[in-house]
């Protein structure tokens, strides 16, 4: 079997860059005046997007890219699929905790690169509910939200976390210098969600993974990513 591949980097705020042997992706995408950090020069075959907010759809940011997918449905471009949910199942995923009614509706994206199995929560609000695990399936790396304020909480991301119990968790969307103070002011630091979690923690500035690293029972970690 050949040998795969797949590295991450974070890009800050809610957007990595996902690199496998035939495409490249980029999630969420942020406008740099409405979130107070550089976002960089960057190309991408494919753009992925959780929802309407500036801070996570500048897609015009991201070079040459030819798909970007911003809503349910299943899609495979260049050798990587998408199952962005909700999808054909009527279970929908929401920024808050009131069905949308504060900030609307969000995508989870599970995308799969080299075998290996990702999975973006975007800004989600709340627990996920047994429809949506079903439809995410077993996950590798999952890239999860834990500042709080506009998604969930370092405590409930504990929660979400071990519903489903990827190898690699990323956390992501949280307090850090630079964000700009009159959106983001409230959001917890990342140390709030690592305290909480107890769990092993990693501090790497890329993520590499090949499939044949993923084994059974393989100890989860948690692994924090600088964006310099």
């Amino acid at each position: 079997m050949a040998e795969s591949n797949m590295d991450i980097t974070y890009l800050g705020h809610s957007s990595f860059k996902i690199k496998g042997k035939t495409a490249v992706v980029v999630t969420d995408p942020f406008d740099p005046n409405a979130v107070g950090l550089k976002f960089p020069k960057i190309e991408a075959d494919i753009v992925t997007s959780s929802h309407d907010h500036d801070d996570h759809r500048k897609l015009s940011l991201v070079d040459n890219y030819k798909k970007a997918f911003i809503g349910p449905g299943e899609y495979e471009v260049m050798g990587v699929s998408f199952i962005g949910i909700p999808s054909l199942f009527g279970i929908p995923s929401f920024h808050d905790t009131k069905n949308g009614e504060e900030r609307g509706k969000n995508t989870i994206f599970v995308i799969e690169v080299d075998g290996i199995r990702i999975c973006h929560l975007g800004d989600l609000g709340h627990k996920l509910s047994e429809g949506q695990l079903k439809k995410i399936g077993d996950i590798d790396v999952l890239l999860i939200p834990v500042g709080g304020e506009y998604t969930i909480d370092s405590k409930l991301a504990v929660v979400v976390m071990q519903q489903i119990e990827a190898t690699y968790v990323i956390p992501m969307h949280y307090q850090v210098e630079g964000l700009k103070p009159s959106t983001f002011k409230k959001l917890q630091p990342v140390e709030t969600f690592l305290k909480e979690s107890g769990m092993t923690v990693e501090k790497l500035n890329k993520l590499t993974i090949k499939e044949e690293m993923m084994i059974d029972d393989q100890p989860a970690s948690i692994v924090v990513m600088d964006t310099k």
